[in-house]
């Protein structure tokens, strides 16, 4: 795969404070990673500099091959940046906004034309072409600002906190759309709160505190981060009493919790150890409901990483 993003050894200083620590990595085409961490922890600025809108105190953000930062503006085209707290122009109508933006990047009046016609149907907005800007809801505005990134075709997208305003429809909406650019071969990162939904569209995953990322990985190693043991999920009749006290006995399981119809416990990642343990269970007299593997969330990476809220 083609790589379209890296940052080399990014740092960004704003007087003692480092809100951007040495940080280095590689996205190519297809790849999504999901920016992850507190507020405060440097996403937004990382974002800005790999987009050219700051300038890093050292290290190089380089897009298509060429610094974003140097004197070829031509790379800066391809690369979107949808903000948190996207301006616009309040009086425009969203049609007459768009048609703004396709002229700003010198594109010819009939692609501007259906590239607004493509997105507005994407993004929902088609009923709403003729709305002026300062009558949009939140989430409507963010609709917007996703229309006016991806309406240029970059290769490169970066948008921070996407999903923040839109209502559940739009956020499933949102995904459908960023997994459409990814097969289409565009390199992005998303940074987000909303861990559930970052999970089901980011190919890596960065977990980013106080300027520097703790962890990266792909997500679907996420699910399997420890090979020996893993999470199972064990539904029961009537929530027995008996089940808690024939789980404790069994040496290799631990971290017993209990759950509204079973119990949640950690025992061997071994699918035959598994099925002797259920057996077990059974022959116990426990009137077992499920009994299943349970994948790794991102949310509970998140939280044994020991990320910090930064002050």
């Amino acid at each position: 795969m083609t790589t379209l993003l890296q940052a080399e050894a990014i740092r960004v200083e704003f007087g003692p404070l480092v809100a951007v620590h040495d940080v280095s990595f590689e996205l190519a085409g297809g790849q999504l990673l999901g920016l992850v961490g507190p507020n405060g922890a440097g996403k937004t600025t990382l974002l800005r500099v790999c987009a050219g809108l700051h300038a890093p105190t050292r290290g190089t953000a380089i897009a298509m091959g060429k610094p974003v930062m140097g004197e070829d503006e031509v790379v800066r085209h391809h690369i979107g940046f949808g903000p948190d707290s996207p301006p616009a122009y309040e009086e425009l109508s969203i049609d007459q906004f768009l048609r703004f933006i396709g002229g700003a990047y010198e594109l010819a009046s009939h692609e501007v034309e259906e590239r607004i016609d493509f997105w507005l149907e994407k993004l929902w907005l088609t009923d709403r072409r003729e709305s002026k800007i300062k009558e949009l809801s939140r989430g409507m505005r963010q609709r917007v600002t996703l229309a006016r990134t991806f309406l240029p075709q970059p290769h490169v997208i970066l948008l921070d906190e996407p999903l923040a305003g839109l209502d559940p429809a739009g956020r499933i909406q949102l995904r459908q759309v960023l997994g459409m650019l990814r097969e289409q071969g565009c390199a992005m990162i998303v940074s987000s709160h909303i861990l559930a939904d970052l999970e089901e569209v980011a190919t890596h995953i960065a977990i980013i505190e106080h300027g520097s990322i703790l962890q990266w990985s792909e997500t679907s190693a996420l699910h399997h981060e420890d090979r020996q043991r893993r999470t199972y999920h064990l539904a029961t009749v009537d929530h027995q009493a008996g089940c808690e006290a024939a789980l404790a006995a069994i040496e290799e399981v631990t971290h017993i919790r209990r759950l509204e119809r079973g119990f949640s416990f950690d025992y061997v990642a071994d699918e035959q150890a598994a099925a002797d343990l259920l057996a077990r269970l059974v022959s116990g007299g426990i009137a077992v409901v499920s009994f299943t593997a349970v994948k790794k969330s991102l949310e509970e990476a998140y939280l044994q990483a020991g990320v910090r809220q930064v002050d």
